[in-house]
């Protein structure tokens, strides 16, 4: 199975509202996620040059390594049966201004947190990504999920604030 490592943004504007794509390619096509993408393995790029990149390819947002807070990050076995991710996840702490211009990608709207659980998201972002965000003021979380089709979705915590390095199967608390 293929192997991908990613990053996620998630950007605000001044009213606190999520930057949310509609993905016009795969994966996820056709749903609501944040921006982001896969790091450029043949140039060694690290996460934090993966999210500086995108950033500003995606919005025109332009970003230094002072601008970005890596608070998790979830690894995905058997995402939809095709591939295996590792994705970091990265709190933008530099808002934007107005709502950047769609892109080959996909489309860009503001939701409030509370919108963004009635999106067609990815359905594994709703028990492993939008959690994460929500307590990435806590700290660093870590995740590690089986997600083959067909099969339930289970997760272990791997890293949290409240469990420091010991594991845990609970969901996040």
């Amino acid at each position: 199975m293929e192997f991908k490592i990613s990053c996620l943004l998630f950007i605000r504007n001044k009213e606190d509202e999520v930057l949310m794509m509609r993905r016009k390619k795969a994966p996820n096509k056709g749903r609501w996620s944040p921006p982001g993408g896969k790091l450029d393995m043949s140039f060694g790029e690290s996460p934090f040059e993966c999210a500086i990149r995108e950033a500003r390819e995606e919005t025109g947002l332009f970003l230094s390594e002072d601008d970005l807070s890596l608070f998790g990050y979830v690894s995905e076995k058997g995402y939809e049966s095709t591939t295996n991710w590792l994705m970091f996840l990265f709190d933008c702490k530099k808002v934007l201004s107005s709502l950047p211009p769609d892109i080959d990608e996909g489309c860009f709207c503001f939701y409030s947190r509370r919108d963004i659980d009635d999106l067609d998201i990815p359905p594994t972002d709703h028990q492993l990504v939008w959690p994460l965000f929500d307590k990435r003021k806590e700290g660093f979380w870590g995740l590690r999920a089986e997600c083959h089709l067909n099969r339930p979705l289970k997760f272990r915590i791997e890293e949290s604030p409240c469990f420091g390095d010991s594991a845990s199967s609970n969901p996040v608390p």
